[in-house]
């Protein structure tokens, strides 16, 4: 196929995605590496081309084969979805069209007509307003490419972290910590360190519980489940270290070299990554037989439709996925 082609859907059209979407698609750190190519609806794309402050003109394509680089110019994929959204809000229609956009994309990739997907942000609530019954991406690109054993990576600055829960109540986290789960996790981010060459190649799991449970005086979960995991990743030749209090493991990982940290749920491993990189944070989807990326972001429905909108995390997840596709 040439220079590389990755697809980048919209997003759920009332927030900042349709905006970050076109500056990504024309900054030109994305398309010295790769034609990005927009999935979504004709309608948001016009509107965000309007405020984003960009000449560029819309070139419609049927296929990712026809997708040339063309200074000023977007190569868009239109998808039969809802046109009609609300700014600033979430809705049935811009939770559909989110949906449709994603499920093109993914087709596209899994039919290798592109090297990669790069998702904007979506809503959760939109997507439960239009019916459509999954939490988030990372679930819904496990059911559309049939993937059972998949992780969600977030990477920013010096840190590479994955999470063995994702969208879930805190309530629910420590029933959730299983050492079959927790060591699934710890052998992603191990296969992951090796596609990312990181140097010494460890993985450092943290514990659930403050201080990693205090040798079970806060809680057994560390003993029970992850320290068993940790051996269990031991013996496969993985090195894999921990129990680590989060707070110190974070630290340490900010300071001096950490390969690869597994957390135990969202968090505990987000709050520190997005301290260290909030505007330039990617989310990888490990295990999937496509390469996914997206911004370490929501759809700030806040900022949406103003402008204002910063697109270099965008931006650095298009380049990722053009990477690693």
């Amino acid at each position: 196929m040439g220079i590389k082609k990755i697809a980048i859907t919209m997003g759920e059209p009332g927030g900042i995605g349709p905006e970050i979407a076109v500056k990504a698609a024309l900054s030109q750190q994305a398309t010295s590496i790769c034609i990005p190519i927009i999935i979504g609806a004709r309608k948001p794309l016009e509107d965000a081309i309007a405020i984003a402050g960009v000449h560029a003109k819309i070139k419609a394509v049927h296929s990712p084969a026809e997708a040339v680089q063309e200074p000023g110019a977007i190569n868009f994929i239109e998808v039969d979805a809802p046109q009609e959204y609300t700014k600033n809000k979430p809705s049935a229609g811009g939770g559909q069209a989110s949906y449709e956009f994603i499920r093109k994309a993914a087709g596209l990739a899994m039919n290798k007509e592109v090297h990669g997907i790069c998702t904007a942000p979506i809503s959760k609530e939109a997507l439960k307003m239009a019916g459509v019954e999954f939490p988030g991406h990372t679930e819904m690109l496990s059911a559309l490419t049939h993937t059972a054993r998949y992780a969600m990576m977030l990477m920013g600055g010096p840190l590479r972290v994955v999470l063995v829960t994702t969208h879930a109540a805190i309530s629910k986290v420590p029933s959730l910590i299983t050492r079959a789960a927790v060591l699934e996790k710890i052998q992603i981010a191990s296969e992951a360190a090796r596609l990312l060459s990181v140097a010494g190649n460890e993985v450092a799991v943290c514990g659930l519980n403050p201080h990693a449970g205090e040798g079970g005086l806060f809680g057994r979960e560390e003993i029970d489940e992850i320290a068993p995991a940790i051996g269990d990743a031991k013996k496969q030749g993985i090195h894999a270290t921990g129990p680590h209090p989060a707070d110190a493991l974070f630290r340490r990982a900010w300071t001096s070299d950490v390969g690869m940290i597994v957390a135990m749920y969202h968090d505990q491993g987000l709050v520190a990554l997005k301290m260290a990189a909030f505007d330039a944070g990617v989310n990888v989807t490990l295990g999937l037989p496509i390469v996914r990326t997206s911004p370490d972001h929501g759809t700030a429905y806040d900022i949406a439709w103003k402008a204002i909108a910063k697109a270099e995390s965008m931006i650095e997840a298009v380049k990722t996925a053009a990477y690693l596709g």
